[in-house]
């Protein structure tokens, strides 16, 4: 069963540092797809960046490009933000949900720039941006729908795939 909090616990906060890997969802605060094809939801992973914990109700992180830009665009809309860290370890089955609206600032305009530079990522491009989330409430469920896996590295430039693409 799901328990709710009004911001992040030192067992949350232990869950989010050893996390290799975070998801990002938003939504389109008018729940519709965009002219240009994009969509009402948007799903992205974040593996390669942490996920820094300002406060217990501030989260930030370092944004990269590589995919649309959606993120970013439903923050600016005032649309709601949601991050979930899953443990993927053997012994310790969980889920965390941070629930909240999110600020854009460009990587030259941010006063967090500093310190999320402090741990890039190695293998991306240049950073395009700095996200900070205004956590409202978490959540924690059990987590035992999540298989256990084990990282065995950052993908590499060289690791992009295409497969999935489509045609060029």
């Amino acid at each position: 069963m799901a328990t709710h909090y009004t911001s992040i616990t030192a067992e949350q906060a232990a869950l989010i540092r050893n996390a290799p890997l975070f998801f990002v969802a938003t939504a389109d605060p008018n729940l519709k797809n965009g002219p240009d094809g994009t969509g009402a939801l948007n799903l992205s992973p974040k593996g390669g960046t942490p996920l820094h914990i300002l406060t217990p109700n501030r989260v930030a992180y370092l944004d990269y490009p590589g995919s649309g830009n959606e993120t970013a665009r439903h923050a600016i809309s005032g649309g709601p933000i949601t991050i979930m860290v899953c443990s993927f370890e053997e012994g310790d089955a969980g889920i965390v949900r941070l629930y909240g609206h999110a600020r854009i600032a460009e990587l030259d305009d941010s006063p967090l720039a500093r310190q999320m530079l402090e741990t890039p990522a190695q293998e991306l491009k240049k950073p395009r941006q700095v996200i900070e989330v205004n956590i409202e409430k978490t959540q924690t469920s059990c987590g035992y729908g999540v298989p256990i896996m084990a990282l065995v590295r950052e993908r590499r430039v060289a690791d992009r795939g295409r497969k999935y693409k489509g045609p060029r």
